[in-house]
């Protein structure tokens, strides 16, 4: 079967430009009714029923039938089992990736995650005390594919910040475990992995079951029944972020071979039909090659169907003016991925405000971010990433106050709290400054 993709083709000179790039963009974040109220409807199952519930959906949706917990409970040595069961070759993609995701988030630590304090001049102790959460929830996603680098990149910040146990929950259709993903969680660190997924992990996450202890907070990605149950939950416990579909926006000058881009173009669209790819450039005729490499490499691709829709029906190719008004229209769609593919990426850099990642050259594939570069690959989505952050140690602390007043701070400071709490009207807040007054 021959498969077409066709990117819109828009120019920012054109008349209709903003109505056609506003089209191209509009995504609904809004759940089908249908599975709002089914994930619903799951998680109160979970929260009434516990293991029950759990084992009833497993096997409804991933036609997994077991009749205990005990047999969708990976032991710590199966995960050990699974990574010496793989080639050397995989092995050391594992430990590698692991080492330097490991080493960017020992860094992000050390740079923003550590507790602090400071007297005033009349004694007074002002600080933050930051700690770890004391147990998460990872999800990694496991129906259409298999991800360990999910499991890479949620456990081990997590780890890295301290963390005493990392939960995950991973669904096994049909009683099919991936060993890749076993072995990661092995190097990773997770201390419990259950092989469920769907509404009813997020549930017993949330809630806690008979077998499933009931976490902090739960991060990782996962489908719209996932998407829509860690909406719900949020409030029970703490949350990473709603992801929407992946998103790769990549900014070119046409000094990069047109067949890489055309290919980074695939590398988002592959994931599902709802991913979008964007190319900004001002070389028309740039433009114009990859169309031709997209034309040439999508046969090739083993998912072809799914990146021909992506491409058709969200993605596109965009003319600009320049590279300044490409980086301005960048901000405006606040991409996941941002890739400058150009001669001198650093020139156009200071003029990025608003992505999750940005990857600056040539030579630095989003894929590379994905898998093995270090920083997170859990990325704002859906224009989100205007307010919102990638992945990381921070998500995993928390921070408290400090503050010892001294005897004589509490002579100035209380004068201070008197006078503000009676223009409330809260006269036991004024008192209870006014007490420590000489």
């Amino acid at each position: 079967m021959k498969f077409v993709a066709a990117p819109a083709h828009l120019s920012t000179v054109s008349g209709t430009f903003e109505a056609d790039f506003a089209a191209r963009l509009h995504w609904s974040a809004e759940q089908d009714a249908a599975i709002e109220q089914r994930v619903t409807d799951i998680l109160g199952d979970v929260r009434a029923r516990g293991d029950g519930a759990v084992l009833e959906y497993t096997q409804r949706f991933d036609g997994l039938h077991a009749d205990g917990m005990q047999r969708l409970t990976l032991q710590p040595g199966e995960l050990q089992t699974a990574y010496r069961g793989l080639p050397p070759e995989q092995q050391q993609a594992l430990t590698t990736a692991a080492e330097r995701v490991r080493r960017y988030h020992e860094a992000q630590k050390r740079a923003s995650g550590e507790s602090w304090s400071y007297r005033d001049e009349d004694g007074t102790l002002l600080g933050q005390k930051v700690t770890p959460l004391d147990r998460v929830g990872i999800y990694v996603p496991g129906g259409k594919a298999a991800y360990p680098s999910s499991v890479l990149m949620n456990a081990i910040p997590a780890q890295v910040a301290g963390v005493a146990e990392i939960i995950m929950v991973v669904p096994t259709p049909q009683g099919a475990r991936n060993p890749l993903v076993l072995a990661a969680a092995h190097v990773a660190g997770v201390t419990r992995a259950y092989t469920i997924g769907g509404a009813q992990a997020i549930g017993a996450l949330a809630y806690g079951t008979e077998t499933i202890p009931k976490v902090d907070k739960i991060t990782g990605p996962g489908n719209a029944y996932v998407a829509s149950a860690k909406r719900r939950v949020f409030g029970t416990v703490g949350i990473d972020m709603i992801a929407g579909p992946s998103e790769i926006l990549v900014l070119a000058d046409g000094s990069t071979p047109p067949d890489w881009v055309a290919m980074d173009l695939f590398s988002q669209a592959e994931h599902d039909e709802l991913a979008q790819s964007i190319l900004l450039c001002p070389d028309a005729e740039y433009i114009a090659a990859v169309q031709r490499e997209i034309d040439r490499l999508l046969p090739e691709m083993p998912r072809a169907a799914i990146i021909a829709k992506s491409l058709t029906d969200r993605g596109a190719l965009i003319h600009t003016r320049s590279m300044e008004e490409a980086c301005a229209i960048s901000n405006r769609i606040a991409p996941e991925h941002l890739e400058v593919s150009s001669r001198d990426p650093h020139r156009w850099e200071p003029l990025l405000k608003h992505a999750g990642a940005i990857f600056l050259g040539a030579y630095t594939s989003e894929s590379l971010g994905d898998y093995c570069a270090g920083p997170n690959h859990v990325l704002p989505t859906s224009g989100t990433a205007r307010f919102s952050s990638p992945l990381g140690v921070y998500d995993f602390q928390k921070r408290s106050s400090l503050i010892e007043v001294s005897e004589a701070g509490a002579q100035v400071l209380g004068r201070v709290a008197s006078v503000l709490a009676h223009g409330e009207g809260l006269q036991a807040h004024a008192r209870a400054a006014e007490m420590r007054l000489k």
